[in-house]
């Protein structure tokens, strides 16, 4: 009984938090097979705790501090959690869709999406990467010509849902998928900009050869200095600057 109603109050949280603010992505499907997120208000309550692909996250909250490792798959260090590698992986086919879909987003925080892929040189569920320069930029989305930010306007219009594309051509192996929502409401100042960043592990199948030259690390991606770290969103009515390199397409 004591278990259950634990479970029971967990799960009626899961409900209310993600109202209160900032959010996460609360399922995934590869191609066609659907995986849940790491649950955050939930899951570690249960025993024992659900095998997720996704890399565990203390809550629905952001990470500010851009020197932290917390900006590479989430975590709140200043509280004692950091992340870990998630038990399992999602299998999915280069050139495939992958749909990742949010808790309910608030229209206040506007922003950027930006994915992220990291290739494991071992059993990715053993494997953190440190601080180590092994990530690459394979989608981004931010301010569409007409003034709708992909956090906001574009996630509402999709249901909740972003979609992005594994490259076609990427080589096999197993990968962590980093994906953030940036919210710039109050990124008008540095530290102001919220990052709400996920790791997804995956194996990517096919038959391609082709691999990125080159790579940035998290933390050092981003720094108070980059285009679009620091974005005053009231009054700014040019283009907005994704931040962090090139997307990576294969071709």
């Amino acid at each position: 009984m004591f278990k259950l109603t634990i479970a029971l109050a967990a799960s009626l949280l899961s409900l209310i938090a993600p109202a209160q603010g900032h959010g996460y992505v609360q399922e995934i499907t590869l191609a066609s097979t659907d995986y849940s997120g790491y649950l955050p208000y939930s899951d570690p309550y249960y025993n024992p705790v659900p095998d997720r692909i996704v890399r565990k996250i203390p809550g629905n909250g952001p990470v500010q501090d851009l020197t932290l490792i917390d900006i590479q798959c989430n975590g709140y260090t200043d509280g004692g959690f950091t992340t870990a590698p998630a038990p399992i992986y999602g299998t999915v086919a280069a050139g495939s869709q992958v749909k990742l879909n949010w808790t309910t987003w608030p229209d206040s925080h506007v922003g950027p999406m930006i994915t992220y892929m990291a290739l494991a040189p071992s059993d990715i569920t053993k494997w953190s990467p440190g601080t180590s320069a092994v990530w690459f930029k394979v989608a981004e989305s931010g301010k569409t010509s007409d003034g709708k930010w992909a956090a906001t306007d574009l996630l509402t219009a999709s249901n909740s849902i972003y979609t992005f594309t594994i490259p076609a051509k990427l080589k096999p192996g197993q990968y962590i998928i980093r994906h953030e929502i940036i919210a710039l409401h109050a990124a008008y100042t540095y530290p102001g900009a919220q990052f709400y960043p996920g790791c997804i592990q995956v194996q990517v199948t096919g038959s391609g050869t082709a691999f990125p030259t080159s790579f940035v690390s998290f933390p050092g991606a981003y720094t108070a200095s980059t285009p679009g770290i620091v974005y005053d969103v009231y009054t700014n009515t040019s283009s907005y600057p994704i931040p962090g390199p090139a997307v990576w397409t294969g071709n």
